[in-house]
């Protein structure tokens, strides 16, 4: 006969790290602190979970103040990322920081104090200082700072924005095949695993989507496939205001700009 299991302990309560105390009296000010950490809405699922995961930590040094320094240099990867596929270089961060302000990409007082988080990042690997070298309020500005640089970073060129709205079946191509590349490496939100909003399973509406850009870029879609594609979109169009958490909002709002691309290569030219 097999023992009942045992009843497991209940998990301790977080207590508050007594040198976050300068900072704020509890908890909830901590999430006034990083109120202005607003995730830029067209950056990669990459840097958006970076982004993400570095505001999390400033907020969570309330009960860790190592916490603080990490998410500076977890901010880094996001900055870093994001330079090197505008400058279209692979460099240490040093040398892309240098060469964004050199083409005017950024200002020079904004990359003097980019360079500020990175030296900290190198002090940190170096063993020179420790996890603890900033506080909650430090690290907070040092985290603005690269948010500001990734908004910036992120705005389209002056060319880019005279555009026309309408590009040819070359563009939308490669702009799909890319965004495909980058929803094939993003994690799909797993606290929306198994939830459906106004009728619609995420994660089966995500499925759907992958599988039919997919067909869409390996030999092109049937009119079925193409109905069921706008069928998808409807859903994603309704779905879209409704999602309280801005990673998973900016996760189904890149699928439905790929579901998009994919069904207007099938809009029949205006003549």
């Amino acid at each position: 006969m097999n023992p009942l299991p045992p009843v497991p302990r209940p998990l301790p309560v977080p207590v508050p790290d007594p040198r976050a105390r300068n900072v704020d009296l509890d908890y909830e000010g901590m999430h006034a602190l990083v109120a202005d950490l607003v995730l830029p809405g067209d950056a990669s699922m990459y840097v958006m979970s970076a982004m993400e995961t570095s505001r999390e930590l400033i907020r969570h040094s309330y009960y860790r103040y190592e916490f603080a320094t990490v998410a500076v240099t977890h901010s880094l990867f996001a900055l870093e990322h994001v330079l090197t596929e505008r400058l279209a270089v692979s460099k240490p961060l040093q040398d892309l920081i240098e060469q964004a302000a050199e083409t005017g990409l950024i200002s020079a007082e904004l990359a003097t104090r980019l360079d500020r988080s990175r030296q900290l990042r190198d002090k940190l690997a170096q063993g020179a200082v420790t996890s603890a070298a900033l506080g909650p309020a430090g690290a907070i500005e040092m985290v603005r700072t690269v948010f500001d640089a990734v908004s910036l970073l992120l705005r389209p060129p002056p060319a880019a924005e005279a555009t026309p709205a309408y590009m040819s079946g070359e563009q939308t191509e490669e702009r799909l095949a890319r965004l495909w590349e980058e929803h094939r490496r993003a994690l799909y939100p797993d606290s929306f695993r198994g939830v459906d909003i106004e009728g619609v399973e995420l994660i089966l509406l995500d499925a759907d989507v992958a599988g039919l850009v997919h067909s869409e870029l390996n030999g092109g879609l049937d009119d079925n496939g193409i109905a069921i594609l706008w069928a998808c979109i409807a859903d994603l169009d309704k779905i879209e205001s409704l999602i309280n958490s801005e990673y998973c909002a900016s996760y189904f709002t890149k699928l439905r700009t790929m579901a998009k691309l994919a069904a207007a290569r099938h809009i029949p030219t205006a003549t």
